[in-house]
């Protein structure tokens, strides 16, 4: 399993009295924080530092490289840039290239990568379940992707081949109308019902952010339940809460139409609401000038806008125009919707279609 390293280079230095401009460091390591249910979170950070060669520590800087693992969750994510130290007697400037290779990276043990991804997934619920003696040949069992924002993991219907542990990041739940029953989180596992019951995926799981996941194949997740009977156990609670959580979903009454006025609720409190409450669904406003307008959105994000004969962000902007109307929301998405892109950042468009609204209002267009 490959644990991500980052590498920094001085590129500057003014009386720093331990390193030198072309000195390198190598990082690597995750942040994570822990629910703790009723009691206070916990963050668990992995972060490993590697000095240039026959340098020796430096705790400020140590606290820094720490800041920016815990700032972007993934020593891996740090962005490309330049990155003064905080200062001592002396200081120094960073520079990380995201595209640059460091000949001491070639030198690390994956033992040592390893060791520092342990650290954090002893503390996850799944691997509780793991003797701390088999632990590590458990952990390298595992194969690591990243999945990005929107992307699917797994689609409904398909067939389930793997077993999955989030390792950073969120990952939404779908069910068939796209509508988010669930939202998982570090810690968290997926996957594993298709294979118990060695039947298609119930619902589709997509990632809401860049997420980090851990997956092993079918022939090695039923190795593990032979191995480890604890894992049985925790599997049956699992299932037994998951199937609670569903009839509890189902009483909610996520399938109600809403209706209304446009007289009585203009489009921008409209949209606002729609994405507030990050709301799935499909947004049809009728009685307006410009013929029926249509609007798709995927947990408060619009996906997709007609109107007349415009569409996209020029069919949203021309909506705002309208004071009279009708409109009715309906949850549930088409499947090619589930993850088809955002128009824009919400925001920014509600921003520009109040913007453009107000200048026709006051034109008399």
């Amino acid at each position: 399993m490959k644990y991500q390293k980052t590498v920094f280079r001085v590129r500057e230095t003014d009386s720093c009295p331990q390193y030198h401009s072309g000195d390198e460091f190598v990082v690597s390591g995750i942040a994570v924080l822990m629910n703790g249910g009723e009691e206070a979170s916990t963050l668990v950070t992995t972060t490993v530092i590697h000095n240039p060669p026959g340098r020796h520590n430096c705790n400020m800087l140590y606290g820094d490289f720490n800041r920016l693992v815990i700032e972007h969750e993934r020593a891996d994510l740090i962005p490309g840039g330049t990155y003064p130290c905080s200062g001592c007697d002396g200081s120094i400037i960073l520079e990380h290239n995201r595209s640059a290779r460091s000949e001491v990276d070639a030198f690390l043990l994956e033992g040592e990568q390893a060791a520092g991804m342990i650290h954090l997934l002893r503390n996850f619920p799944f691997f509780r379940n793991i003797d701390r003696s088999d632990l590590e040949s458990v952990v390298k069992s595992f194969s690591t992707r990243t999945y990005q924002k929107n992307e699917i993991i797994i689609r409904r219907g398909e067939r389930g081949d793997n077993f999955y542990v989030i390792a950073s990041g969120r990952i939404a739940v779908l069910n068939e109308a796209g509508i988010p029953i669930a939202t998982l989180s570090s810690g968290d596992v997926f996957g594993e019902m298709s294979l118990l019951g060695n039947e298609s995926a119930s619902a589709t799981v997509q990632a809401t952010e860049e997420s980090e996941v851990l997956y092993i194949d079918n022939r090695e997740f039923k190795r593990l339940l032979d191995d480890y009977p604890l894992l049985q156990r925790y599997f049956t609670r699992l299932l037994a809460k998951r199937l609670s959580q569903a009839n509890r979903f189902k009483n909610i009454d996520f399938v109600s139409i809403i209706t209304g006025r446009l007289e009585e609720f203009p489009p921008e409190a409209l949209f606002q609401s729609l994405h507030s409450g990050r709301k799935t669904g499909i947004l049809t406003i009728t009685d307006v000038p410009g013929g029926t307008a249509r609007f798709s959105v995927r947990q408060g994000s619009l996906i997709r806008a007609t109107y007349g004969n415009k569409k996209g962000k020029s069919a949203f902007y021309d909506i705002f125009r309208e004071k009279k109307g009708t409109f009715k929301f309906a949850p549930g998405l088409p499947p090619e919707d589930f993850d088809a892109p955002e128009i824009g950042y919400f925001m920014k468009l509600l921003l520009t279609a109040l913007e453009k609204a107000d200048r026709a209002e006051r034109s008399g267009k």
